[in-house]
Formats: C-alpha cells, structure tokens, sequence
C-alpha cells in the first residue's frame, strides 16, 4: 500500500449514523462524489481499490436494521459477514448478541475501516481477507449485503450461498433490487425504504429487501 490505511480513512471520512441504523456510527465518506468519482489514475497513485467500505450501502444498511430488530436471528450464533465493506452489517450482528462474528472482504484497505467502526461501537469482530467464495464455513449464518450488482460475481456466489443453505446455515443477503439479485433462489423477510446518497444511487430512497436463501 502507498498509502496508511488508518491515516486515509482518518482524512477522507467522518463519524456518521447511517439514516437506517442511526444506532451505530461508522467512518464514512461525507462527500459521496469526492471519494467515490477520484479517476481510476487518482486511485491507483494511493494505491487505493474503488473505497466501498466508504459508504453504508442500502443492501447492508436494510440488513442491519432487520438484525437488530430482530436479534434471534443471530444471538448466540457464529456468524460470517461476507464482503463486510464498513463492517456495518458485521458491527449489526455483534450488538444483536452474535457469540463471534467474521467480517470477510478481500479488499486489504477493508480491514482498518472495520476494526476502526468496530471500535467506535464498542464490539469485538475477527476479519480475514481471505477469499470464501466456495469455502466451508464453520459459521451458523451467514450474512451479505448488497452482493449482487455484478453478473461475474453473483454468479459465482450464488451456488456457494445454495450449498450453504442447503447445509442448513441461515443465508441471509439485503438488496435495493441490484440487477443480478437471483429472486428465483429467495424468500422475502421484510421489505424497508431506505435512504441513499444521490451521487452514489440517482436516488434519494431505495427500496430495499432482506432475504433468505434457500
């Protein structure tokens, strides 16, 4: 890296509460088009991949609000936070009462935003940067928000998610109708209008449903 991690995000973002989990504060870019819009050639100068980890999604931020309105879903569980990005969904989780969670994301500049917004929520959360796609997991559930806006990606996760489901893990994903979501493959849990940032979205508010795999 060209670039410190901790001292970038440090920068380049500020304390804030998602609009649809205002219970937990994350370091977060409060310019989307500063951040998200520098040139691939500004990006690669800092050594810096595209900075999801910025932003608190509309997919994690519907998932996080269904966890923690309802923490049966993980409490007292093993759980596995898939593509974390901020860790929100993961930070979500562990305030619900999960017994361990993973936060997994193979972007490396990931792992300080988590440990970070992990700190700053007052919860313990493992990562790795290991890639699990295809991989065993000793979690009980799993959980992913907003994996499904890339055709190449989705479908390599998605018969991953299948096999684990039918393992009988709870596979658990949030989408604002990305366009390779496999609706085909999912039960509907709880549907929330969630508020976004223009410059990201091309909306204000994004329609976002939490999932089951099945």
């Amino acid at each position: 890296m060209k670039t410190d991690p901790r001292t970038f995000v440090l920068e380049n973002t500020d304390l804030m509460r998602p609009p649809h989990v205002p219970e937990i504060r994350l370091h977060l870019a409060s310019e989307a088009h500063e951040l998200w819009l520098k040139t691939e050639e500004d990006l690669e100068e800092l050594g810096l991949p595209p900075p999801f980890w910025a932003f608190a999604w509309a997919g994690g931020q519907g998932l996080a609000r269904y966890i923690l309105d309802h923490p049966e879903t993980v409490g007292g569980k093993r759980v596995l936070d898939f593509a974390s990005g901020s860790g929100l969904v993961a930070i979500a989780a562990k305030l619900a009462g999960a017994a361990d969670v993973l936060a997994a994301d193979i972007d490396p500049w990931t792992e300080s935003a988590v440990a970070m917004n992990a700190a700053e929520n007052g919860v313990d959360i493992r990562f790795t940067a290991e890639n699990q796609i295809g991989r065993a997991v000793e979690a009980d559930v799993v959980l992913a928000g907003d994996v499904f806006y890339d055709r190449a990606f989705a479908d390599a996760i998605v018969p991953w998610f299948g096999r684990l489901a039918g393992e009988g893990k709870l596979v658990l994903v949030g989408d604002p109708g990305r366009s390779y979501c496999p609706k085909d493959r999912l039960e509907q849990l709880a549907v929330y209008e969630v508020p976004v940032t223009r410059a990201l979205e091309d909306s204000e508010v994004k329609r976002t449903t939490v999932w089951r795999f099945v």
